[in-house]
């Protein structure tokens, strides 16, 4: 397994990655917020090489205009990963999912994974659709044994210092970034 943490707005530009292989910045929510601090956060992380995704918080409304919006203000590259955090208890699973199927058809060249709680996962959803990758908020158990029997790429494990921690299901940064860069024909939701 590989480590790395998320950020948003509540934390600092120049936060500390010791120990990290990857980092997913917040990018945006809805279709009216920007994280005035991404391309800060960004920056800090391709310095370090490490392995960059962007996710974007999703709000009750138009998935379609969602979507638009976090890759207008995103403009992911090769090898960025991009994420859906299905939070909000007003968007519901269908549009959780219709979300993931605009994002891989806007970006197919980019990965797509889905960011919930265990609870949403166990008892929102009801079609297993994640994307490319599943990656599930457990700091109920330990690094790499989430609660859940479906197959995870990421697991948000712990919040210290004010970071969210995470590992992924990769046996190294190189792995992470060779999944991260492969550009998939889309087949319609997954």
């Amino acid at each position: 397994m590989i480590h790395g943490i998320d950020v948003s707005s509540h934390q600092r530009k120049n936060y500390p990655i010791g120990g990290s292989d990857f980092v997913f910045v917040k990018v945006s929510e809805g279709t009216s917020y920007t994280n005035p601090k991404w391309m800060a956060q960004r920056d800090r992380a391709e310095r370090k090489g490490l392995v960059v995704g962007f996710y974007h918080y999703v709000t009750p409304g138009s998935m379609a205009a969602q979507v638009d919006y976090f890759l207008g203000e995103a403009q992911p590259r090769a090898g960025h990963m991009l994420a859906l955090d299905w939070e909000d208890p007003g968007v519901s699973c269908k549009d959780k999912d219709r979300w993931i199927a605009e994002a891989r058809s806007a970006a197919p060249g980019h990965r797509v994974v889905l960011y919930c709680n265990r609870d949403y996962w166990l008892h929102r959803d009801t079609t297993s659709r994640a994307g490319d990758g599943l990656w599930i908020a457990d700091p109920d158990h330990p690094a790499g044994h989430p609660a859940i029997e479906h197959p995870w790429t990421f697991h948000q494990y712990s919040s210290a210092d004010g970071l969210d921690r995470n590992v992924g299901r990769f046996v190294d940064r190189a792995a992470l970034s060779a999944w991260a860069s492969e550009a998939k024909t889309r087949r319609g939701p997954r």
